[in-house]
């Protein structure tokens, strides 16, 4: 049998209701429905169904995942389609990889508090950063494409809102005529991508206060007060924002390195060490040490608290193209930027080599004689589910007292 390991799962199954005692009454909706689905994600609790191969006749039972989209054991399989069909919009050009952050101190309280708000207009000021910048002639002079994917964690779980741009390096220049390269291994100047990118969201910030769009709570109650605001705004214009560009990506690379970031959640199980005294530990990587790996452990209703800070408003899209690649413009754009770089139609531009795993979760193929096809052939019954479900989770209530 094969050996289980710790997940984010057994935490919340054991220390669900503790966390709830404490912490409850500070969840929103969709917090509280990540904490249950997770809890009881591929068990007898969400029911099941029995898979039968077409070349084997062996039988599976499965029990249904919750598909909540901070699971870290859901979405695999979506993200492996994901990455499918972005090899299509791949360029066979060199790509830089953006990072945009804010000073964690000072504006991930306010980041927690206006979620949606906040994020959206980070998303704003980094896209209009990256476009101002590349289509002024003394840098590129060209209208670029990217990605944009939203993470709100740091290694340690505690929260740090930072945008990844994965941007082709070069664009269209501004009369259609041509592609314009980026100069080798240079992008777009940080200084200045970091000043501009400052300015826009404090400005952006500012609007949204004026606009009574902007809520405060607890220590930042005092922030409600223009005065207050603007002073707490000017603080943050003196200081030193990051934006940190990486190398470039040679194309065949670059969906791998999607995979890295596009669908990832909190903390992944592979990160759990062990679940012991009430504590979890869990492996994490120190980025101002030398990226040395070391070895945190939290109190275990503290590591769902930290997890669960990070579940985003319903419905919020974390993953957007902006410039030549939005999706109002990309497919006319993309054809006329495989034009100029003779890159053929779209199934010519990358493609993507899935491991053996992987293909067969996409094929949905068996995974005893790895030949054939698993189908459905029936649905486990109330009673079928209650016999698994024994010593499982399907007792397991996420309902506050």
């Amino acid at each position: 049998m094969k050996e289980h390991r710790l997940e984010v799962a057994d935490v919340f199954r054991q220390y669900g209701k503790k966390f709830l005692s404490r912490w409850g009454h500070t969840l929103s909706p969709q917090q509280r429905k990540a904490l249950r689905d997770i809890g009881i994600c591929r068990t007898a609790a969400l029911g099941g169904h029995v898979e039968e191969c077409d070349h084997c006749s062996q039988r599976l039972t499965i029990f249904n995942s919750c598909r909540n989209r901070n699971c870290p054991k859901c979405h695999a399989r979506a993200r492996d389609l994901w990455l499918a069909k972005q090899a299509e919009q791949i360029l066979p050009v060199p790509y830089c990889h953006v990072i945009f952050t804010v000073p964690d101190d000072d504006l991930a309280p306010l980041a927690l508090q206006n979620q949606r708000m906040f994020y959206t207009l980070l998303f704003r000021a980094a896209a209009e950063t990256l476009l101002t910048i590349a289509a002024d002639p003394k840098r590129l002079g060209a209208r670029i494409g990217f990605l944009v994917v939203l993470h709100t964690w740091s290694q340690q779980l505690l929260p740090h809102p930072h945008l990844h741009c994965l941007v082709p390096a070069g664009g269209i220049a501004k009369d259609g005529s041509k592609w314009i390269p980026c100069r080798p291994k240079f992008f777009l100047p940080v200084q200045v991508l970091s000043a501009m990118f400052r300015g826009k969201l404090l400005d952006f910030l500012k609007k949204a206060h004026a606009e009574g769009k902007l809520r405060f709570s607890g220590k930042l109650k005092e922030l409600a007060d223009p005065m207050r605001f603007k002073f707490f705004l000017d603080d943050l214009r003196k200081k030193k924002w990051s934006v940190h560009a990486r190398p470039p990506l040679d194309s065949q690379h670059v969906l791998k390195y999607l995979a890295r970031y596009t669908h990832r959640v909190a903390i992944s199980n592979g990160r759990l060490v062990s679940l012991a005294n009430d504590q979890v530990s869990f492996r994490w990587r120190d980025s101002k040490n030398g990226n040395r790996i070391g070895i945190m452990t939290l109190d275990a209703v503290e590591f769902i608290r930290r997890f669960l800070l990070h579940v985003l408003p319903p419905g919020f899209v974390k993953i957007r193209h902006f410039g030549f690649l939005s999706n109002r413009n990309h497919s006319r754009e993309l054809a006329l930027c495989r034009q100029y770089l003779n890159a053929g139609d779209s199934t010519q531009s990358c493609s993507i080599e899935f491991n053996e795993e992987q293909q067969r979760a996409m094929k949905h193929s068996c995974p005893v004689c790895r030949k054939g096809t698993l189908h459905i052939v029936a649905w486990l019954s109330e009673q079928d589910l209650l016999i698994q479900a024994n010593n499982c989770v399907a007792s397991y209530s996420m309902d506050s007292s």
